[in-house]
C-alpha cells in the first residue's frame, strides 16, 4: 500500500524511472501514464509522484510502440449536451418541461464504463485526455456519441460527416401500420422538399406505441420530427443506435465503452 498524499521527500518517479530505463524524463513519463510501472507493487500513473527507498517494477511488455490512442462511445442520456458544442442542440419533437443541461463529457470518468465492455482494456487516466467529439446530437435525443484520441478516426468521422448512416429508433404514441408513413415516403420522393437520402420503417408496433427505424445520411437534427409530423405521429422518444458500422451494443445510457480493434466506422 502507497500513499499519495503530496509530499517533497525523494525524488519524481520520472526521474526514477528514466535512470532505470535509461530514457529521457519525457519518455519515462509516458511509461508512467501508460500504466506500466508498479511502486510497491500498485500502479502509478502521475509521473510526479515522489518515492524514497520504494520498490519500482515495470510491466514485462512495457513499451511505447504499444501505445494506442484510444476511442470511447458513449451513450448519451436524453436532455444531455453531446459535448461536440457549447449549445445544445434543438429537438422540436420534445415539448413540457425544460430538462436540466448536462454534458456528456462529465460520463467520461472510471465510474461510467459499462461492465458489459467486451474489450480487456485497463483504464487509464490518460485515456480521458485529449479527446475529440465530433458527430452531434440533438440534445433531447439519447444515444451514440464517439469521442476519440485518434486522429485517423476523427478525420474518418470529419470527412465522412454527410455520407455516414446514422440509425435511430424513434418511439411514437400509438399503434403504426407501414400505410401511416406513406406520407413520409411521399415527401422524400418530392424533390421539392429537398430532404436528405433517408429510410424509414415500422419495427414493432402495439396501441401503447411503436417504434420507428429511421436510417440517414448524414447528422439532421429536426428531420425526424419533420417527418412524423407529415405521418401525424407524436414522438415520445429517441435514440441513435449506430453510427456507420458501429453500434452501442449493450452499452446502457449513461455508459461509455472502448471501440474494440475489429470495429470500423
Amino acid at each position: 500500500m502507497i500513499s499519495k498524499a503530496p509530499t517533497t521527500e525523494g525524488e519524481r518517479l520520472a526521474k526514477r524511472v528514466a535512470q532505470m530505463r535509461g530514457c529521457s524524463r519525457s519518455e519515462a513519463e509516458r511509461y508512467i501514464e501508460s500504466g506500466f510501472v508498479q511502486v510497491n507493487g500498485a500502479v502509478v500513473e502521475e509521473p510526479q509522484f515522489r518515492v524514497v527507498d520504494h520498490s519500482i517494477t515495470f510491466e514485462a511488455d512495457a513499451s511505447l510502440l504499444n501505445l494506442n490512442a484510444i476511442t470511447l462511445i458513449v451513450n448519451k442520456p436524453s436532455g444531455w449536451l453531446d459535448g461536440v458544442g457549447d449549445e445544445p442542440i434543438p429537438s422540436p419533437h420534445y415539448k413540457g418541461k425544460k430538462p436540466k443541461i448536462q454534458n456528456a463529457l462529465s460520463l467520461l470518468t472510471p465510474d461510467h464504463r459499462s461492465p458489459n465492455d467486451p474489450s480487456e482494456m485497463r483504464v487509464l487516466k490518460r485515456h480521458f485526455q485529449q479527446l475529440e467529439a465530433s458527430m452531434s446530437l440533438e440534445t433531447g435525443a439519447s444515444g451514440l456519441l464517439v469521442f476519440t484520441q485518434d486522429w485517423r478516426t476523427q478525420r474518418k468521422l470529419v470527412e465522412d460527416m454527410g455520407v455516414m448512416e446514422h440509425e435511430f429508433i424513434i418511439d411514437v404514441q400509438g399503434e403504426v401500420s407501414p400505410e401511416q408513413l406513406t406520407p413520409i415516403e411521399r415527401a422524400l420522393r418530392d424533390p421539392r422538399h429537398n430532404l436528405p437520402q433517408t429510410k424509414v420503417s415500422v419495427g414493432s408496433s402495439g396501441p401503447q406505441g411503436s417504434k420507428l427505424r429511421l436510417a440517414v445520411k448524414g447528422a439532421h437534427p429536426g428531420l425526424a420530427a419533420y417527418v412524423c409530423e407529415l405521418a401525424g405521429l407524436e414522438i415520445t422518444a429517441m435514440r441513435r443506435i449506430r453510427l456507420g458500422r458501429v453500434g452501442l451494443g449493450d452499452t446502457d445510457i449513461g455508459q461509455w465503452r472502448y471501440l474494440a480493434d475489429h470495429e470500423r466506422f
